[in-house]
């Protein structure tokens, strides 16, 4: 027998096998493939040695599902790691269900946007990680002769912006910029993903003053800056499909609800169209931010009550597709913690490790299932990252890719247990539903909550 048993065999009363099936459930993952080899609602029929099995088996109150994606997250490695590094971060996902990552081109330096920079982003990240983790690349000026090679090396896709990034290193883009890339992308199967915020003729996001009040920051970054970028995204993503040459366009992080009626049109016309949110346009509403906390600031910001309820009914109208963390943490310096000053503090939010609960507190008072939290944070990032063959369900055949959590348990967000590297976030000090006991990926437990030391050694894989 060998010191760790070959196959981990998992019993629940409660499972979320995937978003359309639910009930008790045995799991058998054999951890040499890391794949689950059987699902059954009784005893494992599979031939092996007994005593070459691990068992756990779920608690009253525990709910089993499978391994969260988080189809956007910041991690900042190389060259910003007073910010937050492939460690500390893959930490922070995995403590909170997350077996998944994908990590954004930018604000490491170098960006991913050229094969060599992408190389010296693997590097760094090498056994560093604690669940797995895919690459976006960016598209930037100029540089959509690099796209091909990136695909081959096995980015999931791409990202660029119709607006300042806010990094000198990763600028933005311009329609013909994007044209050229989008000809790059014709007949792969890749995505190019958008931060949808565009200057018009109307509007320059630089015109209102900035000062410590969050109204005067929320004045600044209008939903016209959205739908203006939106109408063009469509527009362009019409175009090629039209033409017989369709190319897959992703909306990352939508926070105007304006922007909805043309989402819904354009996925009516079945253009290939797909859109996120994140937590905080969920959670959050900005009649409730204080002037000065500038650690609730991100882009596009977070909206009025009014907004955050048509976003919640896009999400389970299926407009909106799923949702994500956008973790971009900072050290707290850059948050401007001594003027409150929104203008110049930093657009980011910390909370990679709280998507579960938080999703859960707000969705649990709008009849939310759990079959929809496993749509929403599983099976469709999973299918957009092109790793839905492998992510985001409970099946044989597929990673055995698990959470354990109880979603009935109230708790208090403690920065003491916050795993992220800057613990700066507005979650802290916050009371949710939704305590995350442990996370297994491909059949090694990687968190265990009520073990003294809660995270194995890294083992996380690339996805290329």
């Amino acid at each position: 027998m060998s010191e760790i048993p070959r196959y981990l065999c998992v019993k629940a009363q409660h499972a979320i096998l995937s978003a359309d099936h639910e009930g008790q459930a045995t799991i058998l993952i054999d951890r040499l493939t890391g794949k689950i080899i059987e699902v059954t609602m009784g005893d494992i029929k599979s031939k092996v040695e007994q005593n070459d099995v691990e068992t756990i088996e779920l608690e009253e109150g525990q709910v089993l599902m499978p391994g969260l994606v988080d189809a956007h997250v910041h991690l900042n490695e190389p060259g910003r790691t007073e910010w937050e590094g492939f460690e500390t971060g893959t930490k922070a996902a995995a403590a909170g269900g997350i077996t998944t990552v994908v990590d954004m081109p930018l604000n490491a330096i170098p960006p991913t946007t050229t094969v060599k920079n992408f190389d010296i982003k693997l590097n760094a990240a090498k056994e560093q990680c604690h669940v797995d983790i895919g690459f976006w690349g960016g598209v930037i000026p100029d540089n959509a002769d690099e796209l091909p090679g990136l695909i081959k090396r096995g980015v999931r896709g791409f990202k660029c912006f119709l607006i300042e990034s806010g990094v000198d290193e990763f600028p933005c883009v311009n329609e013909e910029q994007v044209r050229a890339a989008m000809d790059r992308l014709v007949n792969t199967d890749s995505v190019l993903l958008f931060h949808a915020e565009m200057e018009g003729c109307c509007h320059g996001h630089e015109s209102n003053p900035i000062d410590r009040t969050y109204e005067s920051y929320l004045r600044s970054r209008p939903e016209s800056l959205e739908t203006h970028a939106i109408d063009l995204i469509i527009r362009l993503t019409k175009e090629y499909y039209e033409k017989g040459q369709p190319v897959n366009t992703h909306i990352v992080h939508l926070s105007a609800a304006s922007a909805l009626p043309a989402i819904r049109s354009a996925k009516a016309a079945g253009l290939p169209l797909t859109v996120e949110t994140c937590y905080h346009y969920l959670n959050f509403t900005a009649e409730s931010i204080p002037d000065g906390a500038t650690h609730y600031k991100c882009s596009p910001p977070i909206r009025e009550a009014s907004n955050r309820q048509l976003l919640w009914d896009a999400l389970l109208d299926g407009t909106i597709d799923y949702v994500v963390s956008d973790h971009s943490p900072c050290t707290a310096d850059l948050k401007n913690p001594e003027t409150g000053d929104f203008g110049t503090a930093w657009g980011g939010i910390a909370s990679v490790q709280f998507g579960l609960p938080v999703l859960w507190s707000q969705g649990r008072d709008r009849g939310v299932t759990l079959q929809k939290i496993v749509k929403w944070l599983s099976s469709s990032p999973a299918r957009r990252i092109r790793m839905y063959d492998r992510k985001g369900k409970i099946q044989a055949g597929y990673d055995g890719d698990l959470v354990i959590w109880q979603p009935e348990t109230r708790y208090k967000v403690e920065e003491s247990k916050v795993y992220f590297k800057n613990k700066l976030s507005p979650y802290v000090g916050k009371e949710l539903y939704g305590l995350v006991d442990k996370t297994i990926l491909r059949g090694t437990v990687v968190y265990d909550r009520q073990s003294s030391n809660p995270f194995a050694s890294p083992v996380g894989d690339f996805l290329l």
